[in-house]
């Protein structure tokens, strides 16, 4: 009889749609399962490949999966939808998921540990806090702006309209107030996030390693370090940094190259780390004065965020050689 080869779970919330074929693609299992039953049903199944989308929820499944022994593979749904035939359903999602782990071109997506799961966690937490914060002091701004109380620009400058709270109506100043406590608050959230994220790049060799790197602090090493801790899913540098969204986007035909603007595919939030250093790279660069070097010859041709993209650019291949070979960052190696 034969035995399941490759299972594809469509994941969800309570259901979970399952395509199951054997080594000849002869559909053997096409079913339903609660949450309840999906370990039980891998429980006695012998060991077989598995493909799942990168999803919510999908690193802990495949953990637990792996954890029967199972060979378990994800990817990014972006490249299962092309093996969809037909319609919208349950069902036509995990055949196709079935059918794409299968693919000998297929990418997948690494699976996660709890570590770095929980250090995305802060990290995404963290994140969030600052765009709140930024919506607080944009709130403060505007509230006080009706009133012809303003400050200069930049976050440091929003504690200045606390001393101001006197020319406000008195009906305004207790919304205004909340506001202010809002953002104290915040800011403390804030601070205990980026304490523990500190605590973690302590524990973690990899993100001690990329820290060395030029451009790369302490949020962008954890984050990386959680994220592709392995980039053996890439080929060259380049790769990488085309994960990251850091590359022009390809729009040729008929042997005519067009290249365009970065694709800014990928983790945005790694993306825009790499920027923020790249920027202080250059600050940092203006105020020291020009030098004979790649940088420098850059910033003399580009403009400034043009050159900073391709600053970012380069760290990222930096960053993929240093968590390939296993160092730390040389400056004599990476020289232009």
């Amino acid at each position: 009889m034969s035995e399941l080869a490759t299972v594809g779970i469509d994941l969800a919330k309570s259901l979970f749609q399952i395509h199951g074929i054997d080594e000849n693609g002869r559909v053997l299992v096409r079913r339903q399962l609660r949450r309840s039953q999906l370990l039980a049903f891998f429980e006695k199944l012998p060991r077989c490949l598995i493909g799942m989308e990168a999803c919510g929820g999908a690193h802990d499944w495949a953990r637990k999966l792996q954890g029967l022994g199972h060979d378990v593979r994800l990817m990014p749904p972006s490249y299962v939808k092309p093996y969809v035939k037909r319609g919208k359903t349950d069902a036509a999602d995990a055949a196709a998921i079935c059918e794409a782990v299968t693919r000998p071109s297929m990418r997948f997506v690494a699976v996660k540990s709890e570590a770095c799961s929980s250090v995305l966690v802060i990290h995404r937490t963290r994140d969030l806090l600052v765009r709140q914060r930024t919506q607080i002091c944009n709130a403060i701004r505007a509230h006080m702006t009706e009133f012809g109380v303003i400050a200069a620009k930049g976050a440091q400058n929003v504690d200045r309209l606390r001393t101001q709270m006197h020319q406000l109506p008195e009906t305004a100043r207790l919304p205004v107030s909340l506001l202010f406590e809002q953002l104290v608050d915040t800011d403390t959230r804030i601070e205990r996030l980026t304490r523990e994220i500190e605590a973690a790049h302590a524990q973690s060799e990899t993100s001690q390693r990329l820290v060395t790197i030029p451009g790369v602090g302490k949020l962008s090493a954890t984050i990386i370090a959680a994220t592709t801790p392995d980039v053996g899913n890439f080929d060259c540098a380049r790769d990488y940094a085309a994960w990251l969204g850091l590359t022009p986007k390809p729009h040729s035909t008929g042997g005519k190259q067009r290249i365009g603007r970065i694709s800014k595919m990928g983790n945005r939030y790694i993306r825009r780390l790499l920027y923020l250093g790249a920027m202080s790279q250059i600050m940092v660069r203006h105020r020291c004065g020009p030098r004979q070097d790649w940088l420098s010859d850059m910033l003399a041709r580009k403009k400034t965020k043009v050159a900073a993209i391709a600053l970012a650019h380069r760290m990222a291949r930096t960053i993929f050689a240093v968590l390939r070979d296993g160092s730390r960052y040389q400056p004599q190696a990476t020289a232009a």
